[in-house]
């Protein structure tokens, strides 16, 4: 296992989602402390890739070469039938020797600590951390952590940690979806659809548009108009806390935690690579934190997002702070793909993720935040035959490019 140097230091980890192995490889490269990922069930993103047991072993291992840690989740609320096969695969866990197993349910925690003794348990937003008397029974049960409830101020999350032991962490959500439902304990879906958010199949059915019934005129759908685009009554907006650094860190929160599992390389490249920076530079000197909040917002806004807030974190929020008015994402870049090798005669080998044409302009993202324009001289197939475009998902290209790219760099329009 690794250890984590960060949370010794002081300076508080960057937990980053993995859905595949393409993506933890990029959390890896683009500046997480962890990455948290999914096996095949008991988990909260049964639609994610997810990891087979054999690509959770290449997974961990190139996490551990790096000093990354992986923290595996394993947070549903379990049913009677779901126990035997919890308590086996924990036991394939204790084989794997990921750094952490991500746990909400207390039946799910007796069988860890039966089952994978070694693996050091933390305790997932959905067990409905509120309170310090909470967190100290999570400690005394034998918990390592456990992650805030998203319905926590700062304020609320400073008196956690007074009360509790230095060396007891605490991680909380700081960019994201957020859930409508306390704590993420939602019942829409099953309702709706008879998917179960609880067991991971959520259909988020918070984010459709809604009109109002009245019992003597069924079929007749009255607009409840929060603008011309429709009514998202359970709408939420994502949460962002990208200026807030400086305050997450003074509440004594351990662990800085990204949301989405179910993201694009390019999007976990993007938060990982923002927030390792603004960490970065605010232990640096908060001069230097304050000074580059443009690029901060710039690189977020290039990514998928919906309008942001800063949640509870501040108090209570009112509707007009945390309900957004569609559902629909926005943003600035589009995802081309990631470099696999370069070759001095071939040049650069991607698997195309979007379509774009010998011509075009992308912009080359790299690790260490640069973001380098480039002009596409040329394209190759697999067949090393010239084509102008790639317009099938996932082919093969090799690229001439106007400027220097490297292995696990990314390419995005600009």
């Amino acid at each position: 296992m690794v250890e984590n140097e960060r949370i010794r230091s002081g300076k508080p980890e960057l937990l980053i989602p993995a859905k595949d192995l393409e993506v933890l490889r990029t959390a890896v490269r683009y500046g997480a402390d962890a990455v948290y990922i999914g096996g095949s069930a008991f988990g909260l993103r049964a639609k994610a890739r997810n990891f087979t047991k054999e690509e959770m072993a290449e997974g961990i291992a190139y996490a551990h070469a790096h000093n990354v840690r992986v923290h595996v989740t394993a947070n549903i609320l379990a049913h009677n039938a779901d126990l035997a096969g919890a308590a086996a695969y924990f036991r394939e866990l204790e084989e794997l020797g990921p750094d952490a197993v991500l746990i909400a349910d207390p039946g799910m925690f007796m069988l860890a600590r039966e089952n994978c003794p070694s693996i050091p348990i933390h305790i997932s937003t959905q067990a409905n951390n509120t309170n310090y008397g909470t967190f100290a029974f999570w400690r005394q049960m034998g918990a390592s952590r456990v992650v805030c409830a998203r319905e926590l101020s700062l304020q609320e999350i400073r008196q956690i940690r007074d009360q509790m032991p230095e060396d007891f962490e605490i991680e909380a959500f700081i960019h994201g979806a957020m859930c409508i439902s306390y704590s993420g304990r939602c019942l829409m879906s099953n309702f709706f659809t008879g998917r179960d958010a609880n067991h991971g199949a959520c259909t988020h059915p918070c984010r459709w548009k809604y009109a109002l019934v009245e019992e003597t005129r069924p079929g007749e759908y009255l607009p409840v108009l929060e603008n011309e685009r429709g009514t998202f009554l359970f709408n939420s907006r994502d949460l962002c806390m990208i200026e807030h650094i400086p305050e997450l860190v003074e509440a004594g929160i351990n662990s800085f935690k990204i949301e989405g599992r179910m993201k694009t390389a390019l999007y976990v490249a993007s938060m990982a690579r923002t927030y390792r920076k603004a960490i970065d530079d605010y232990f640096e000197s908060e001069e230097k934190y304050r000074a580059c909040l443009e690029w901060y917002h710039d690189q977020i806004r290039k990514c998928t997002y919906r309008r942001y807030t800063t949640g509870f974190y501040f108090g209570k929020p009112g509707p007009e702070s945390m309900v957004y008015e569609d559902s629909t994402y926005v943003g600035d870049a589009v995802f081309l793909g990631i470099i696999e090798e370069t070759h001095p005669d071939l040049g650069a080998r991607i698997m195309q993720r979007n379509k774009f044409s010998v011509g075009d302009e992308l912009e080359i993202m790299k690790p260490d935040g640069r973001d380098i324009k480039a002009r596409v001289l040329g394209m190759k197939n697999a067949q090393g035959e010239a084509v102008a475009s790639c317009p099938h998902a996932k082919e093969t290209i090799w690229l001439t490019l106007s400027a220097r790219a490297e292995a696990g760099d990314i390419l995005r329009t600009l």
